[in-house]
């Protein structure tokens, strides 16, 4: 796979898991987003751990050079030691020319008219056909790379750039490819990227939830809907294990400090319930732009006790903070299905959310934790009230939501389902259920 002077995160490893003796195919799987990994990304490093653990030669590849900055722990230190960067690939001359002579060589009419379908699907505009010529030629140095470790399959996290990539790459490599869709980024720049183009040329399409599966119809004619599958995003359960309950005037938020976070709102809804029940604390798990910004909010409403800004944290604090508080609160604006509310299910801690695209497939309304609407303060406030004042009813949901998921967002068993697609996309016959059973060696 190298090319002189590769080094460092740069330069890629097999990553063979240990897994069952003979691989389950005949080559490599390439992972590919447009910036693995991150911190955030929690649920991709999952499905790769637990595809490799069913004998899945994976090997990662990111658009970008992996930022020093989003390595949080061993995990993703020996992840980031794997990944292949395939921009700074891209921009060493002889590199791109020799990828492009190679594509030519095996087919000039394949590259004429992967290049025309580049040009044709950009942005339009100066700008946006200049990207779209960008993102052939990081597909043909990607491609190069597929067939020199001998590929069988690619397969892409988030309906973005690196899609785009992705479905350039894949024919000039000779491989089939397929692409998660996650939203609410890929829905929100479905146009951009032209989504409609990588769902018609999928080999299959995997939907986080129902919801995203919804979405992406509108997006596609009705004989593309069969490839597109429904996997789950997941945790793993036992990573969260919580003895006993935490303290109940303690709440809990954890994710990118941004406004599609509603962070702003929640502290309005805190004040608003300390009024009621003044011992109510919040600790905010996460880094990002509006930081400084909420600290002052914060301080204007005279929160500067009762809220803790606790930064970027690993996955064992965040199951530290999980187990010590009362419940989670997550009033997005925005998501897709959000990990950091099965992360809370799982260590038995009920949540409250918001009423958005696919959040209801995940926490029933009254069972694991409460919806509110979006944008609300005063309904956040009351669930706020609502779990804190009654433990015994938290308790109800926290276990109920750990049931659910158990049975329904284990990462390894939603791994499992992706392996069922995978094979299928290299061996062919009956195409997988809507929602896939799970594979086993």
């Amino acid at each position: 796979m190298a090319d002189g002077g590769m080094t460092g995160v740069e330069q890629g490893s097999s990553g063979q898991g240990s897994g069952p003796t003979k691989p389950p195919l005949p080559g490599p799987v390439a992972w590919l987003s447009g910036d693995y990994v991150r911190a955030s990304h929690t649920f991709i490093l999952r499905e790769a751990a637990a595809l490799r653990a069913l004998g899945f030669d994976l090997r990662p590849f990111s658009i970008r050079p992996v930022a020093g900055d989003q390595i949080t722990g061993p995990e993703w230190r020996e992840e980031a030691a794997r990944v292949t960067a395939v921009l700074p690939r891209a921009l060493r001359p002889l590199t791109g020319l020799a990828a492009h002579a190679a594509a030519l060589g095996r087919s000039p009419a394949l590259w004429l008219r992967l290049l025309r379908q580049a040009w044709r699907t950009a942005e339009p505009g100066l700008r946006g056909r200049a990207y779209g010529l960008i993102r052939f030629h990081e597909a043909a140095v990607l491609a190069q790379a597929l067939r020199r470790i001998g590929a069988v399959h690619l397969h892409n996290h988030f309906a973005m750039s690196s899609c785009v990539v992705a479905r350039l790459a894949a024919p000039l490599a000779g491989i089939s490819w397929s692409f998660t869709l996650h939203g609410p980024d890929d829905l929100s720049e479905a146009r951009r990227f032209r989504l409609d183009e990588s769902l018609r040329t999928a080999d299959f399409v995997v939907c986080i939830s129902a919801f995203a599966r919804s979405q992406a119809m509108l997006h596609a004619d009705p004989p593309v809907w069969e490839k597109l599958h429904i996997v789950h995003c997941g945790v793993e359960p036992e990573r969260y294990a919580a003895d006993g309950p935490g303290d109940p005037d303690r709440l809990l938020f954890v994710g990118r400090l941004t406004p599609v976070k509603g962070v702003r709102m929640l502290l309005t809804a805190l004040a608003l319930a300390r009024r009621e029940r003044p011992g109510l604390h919040l600790r905010l798990v996460g880094e990002g732009p509006e930081r400084a910004a909420l600290e002052a909010e914060a301080a204007r409403r005279g929160l500067g006790g009762a809220v803790t800004f606790l930064g970027a944290q690993g996955q064992a604090e965040v199951a530290r903070e999980l187990a010590a508080c009362g419940a989670l609160v997550l009033p997005s604006l925005a998501e897709g299905v959000p990990v950091v509310l099965m992360e809370a299910m799982a260590a038995a801690r009920p949540v409250i959310a918001t009423r958005i695209a696919g959040v209801a497939e995940l926490v029933e309304e009254g069972v694991s934790g409460l919806l509110v609407p979006p944008g609300e303060e005063e309904a956040l406030a009351q669930a706020m009230l609502a779990v804190t004042a009654d433990p015994a009813r938290a308790a109800a949901m926290g276990a109920a939501g750990r049931a659910r998921v158990r049975a329904g967002f284990d990462a390894r068993q939603e791994a499992a389902r992706l392996a069922q697609l995978l094979l299928w996309a290299r061996t062919g016959g009956p195409r997988p259920a809507r929602r896939p059973e799970p594979w086993t060696p």
